[in-house]
């Protein structure tokens, strides 16, 4: 009989054991854009603004992750709730095109499978990260644009809102402002070709404030998503990095999951969020090491402006950035949400 009895314990020991190597070291980091931001011109009260609405995004996502729900639910909860800010550049109060309109792209991973889901060029759709999410469960394609995304999104039962609904007036301002300047460099040059990557057709005063997160869940599951209303006076159907994998998104549950904000050109080009999953993968390198090469090394020589949030699958967390500042949060299980702009 107490060999029975031992034979019971043990086996009880064995399961819980068992149970606590199966659970994971949960997590979530996101980020409000990156560039030219300084306290002085961001001001204190906006940038307790900022910082609310970060904390309010971590709590969100956070909640679902506590729970017991997936990454990617926590990760396009976070967004959703940046989407409708009107302090970023995604969704709500995006920036305005050439032309005066918001077109809105986004992106999902899902590091356990390899699924992706992307939208680009979208002027309609409330959430352009559910769009995104949809995208991925729901068809058997990876990105989906312009008018085509949006009838998808209403045969999926997506929200749909006039496009005034993402229009802010601050937006309007900043477009004048920069063309005006614009107009003044063209006088002072004499000409100015449309060349890619021409400093001269950027603004100074710059803010990439794509939104983005990553997630680790209970599971052990990485996810990735990352939302925009792309780069100020943008012309010609331009869409940069966040709706593309592997550059401004990329989750792989061996690995990483990556969301970028920055010169999206160079994010594309560069492959950003993929290589910093191949350091990892083909160089043995920590997600640290891996995100700060690309962004602080390779990145920089070649003139690319910007940051990534980066979790491994351990929980490890990276959020480099070479500009001046970065919006951007994370937390972990039995952590306060925190949140950071300047370095």
């Amino acid at each position: 009989m107490k060999i029975y009895f031992k034979i019971i314990l043990i086996s009880f020991a064995m399961l819980f054991s068992a149970s606590l190597k199966a659970q994971h070291k949960i997590g979530l980091v996101i980020h409000g854009g990156a560039g030219n931001i300084s306290r002085e011109n961001l001001g204190p009260e906006a940038e307790k603004a900022y910082r609310h609405k970060l904390q309010e995004a971590l709590q969100a996502g956070w909640n679902i992750l506590e729970n017991g729900g997936s990454s990617i639910d926590a990760v396009t909860e976070a967004i959703q709730i940046l989407e409708e800010s009107p302090l970023f550049n995604a969704g709500r109060g995006a920036v305005l095109t050439h032309d005066g309109k918001n077109e809105l792209d986004a992106s999902v991973m899902n590091g356990r499978t390899g699924q992706a889901g992307a939208v680009a060029g979208v002027s309609t759709i409330k959430s352009p990260i559910l769009a995104a999410k949809a995208v991925m469960e729901n068809s058997p394609h990876v990105m989906l644009s312009g008018r085509g995304v949006e009838q998808f999104a209403k045969e999926q039962g997506l929200e749909i809102v006039d496009s005034s609904y993402f229009f802010d007036k601050r937006r309007l301002e900043q477009l004048k402002k920069f063309r005006k300047t614009e107009e003044d460099r063209k006088k002072e040059e004499g000409s100015l070709q449309y060349i890619p990557g021409n400093p001269l057709l950027l603004n100074p005063d710059q803010k990439f404030g794509t939104v983005g997160a990553v997630a680790l869940d209970k599971d052990g599951n990485l996810a990735a998503g990352t939302s925009t209303g792309g780069m100020l006076n943008k012309q010609f159907g331009r869409i940069g990095d966040s709706p593309v994998i592997g550059a401004g998104t990329y989750a792989n549950n061996a690995t990483c999951a990556v969301s970028a904000t920055g010169h999206g050109e160079f994010f594309i080009r560069n492959v950003v969020a993929y290589d910093i999953s191949a350091l990892m993968e083909y160089r043995n390198l920590s997600v640290k090491e891996a995100s700060y090469e690309v962004i602080m090394t390779k990145l920089q020589k070649k003139g690319g402006e910007g940051g990534v949030i980066a979790m491994d699958r351990n929980g490890n967390i990276a959020m480099p950035f070479n500009t001046t500042g970065m919006f951007r949060g994370f937390i972990q299980k039995n952590n306060e949400p925190q949140v950071s702009v300047f370095p």
